[in-house]
């Protein structure tokens, strides 16, 4: 039975980090949902033409193009062995129909490792982000202070709060995440086979605890 994993974390719990490490040193593909639609848009594709006509007018892409999108990507060669999932499925219908699709390939979900950060530290990872605005160099209030207040270290020009780092927006996303996941967290919760990860941790030791889930020796 192939396996296949599905990784699941908040905005701020460094969830494209861990999958990116996670991926290269077990060796297999990061799935990322929003590579596929970047390139699905880009070459135009049946799928991708059709996504941008619901993108263009700010709707959500339906379900049923952004599931065709990951299931064409999944059949592709480098996944033939499995593949870790970032960003897919969002609702337990996306979740119903990947798992339809990996029983007909012969394939599984064999866990679902969730980094789960408490709402507060979210916040404040997040909002404590201030970028310089010629290269985009990112700075924290908290771990990542810059020499001089307000200028970048690199480049000598002025930091400013990107409106997505802003508190505000950051407490919004947090609470549109949960409020979307928790059907998904209860949906593998009742498949068991989800795993909670503390993602409070230092980066290597929430690595070191991904790598016992997926029972990955690297």
């Amino acid at each position: 039975m192939i396996k296949f994993y599905v990784l699941l974390g908040p905005p701020g719990a460094g969830k494209g980090t861990q999958a990116a490490i996670i991926a290269d040193v077990c060796g297999i593909p990061h799935i990322s949902s929003g590579n596929i639609f970047r390139e699905n848009l880009q070459l135009k594709t049946e799928l991708g033409i059709k996504a941008k006509q619901f993108m263009d007018k700010g709707e959500l892409v339906p379900d049923d193009i952004t599931i065709g999108m990951v299931t064409d990507r999944l059949m592709k060669a480098d996944c033939s062995g499995g593949a870790l999932l970032d960003g897919f499925p969002r609702t337990p219908k996306q979740a119903e129909a990947l798992s339809d699709f990996l029983s007909s390939i012969n394939a599984e979900i064999a866990c679902v490792p969730f980094i789960n950060v408490e709402a507060n530290e979210l916040i404040e990872r997040l909002s404590g982000r201030w970028t310089c605005k010629a290269e985009g160099h990112v700075f924290h209030t908290k771990y990542k202070l810059p020499k001089q207040e307000g200028i970048c270290d690199y480049d000598g020009s002025p930091l400013y709060q990107r409106e997505d780092d802003k508190k505000e927006t950051v407490e919004q996303r947090i609470r549109v995440y949960f409020e979307k996941t928790a059907p998904l967290v209860k949906f593998y919760t009742e498949k068991e086979v989800l795993v909670e990860v503390d993602g409070a941790l230092p980066i290597e030791e929430v690595t070191e605890a991904l790598m016992k889930v997926i029972n990955c020796q690297g």
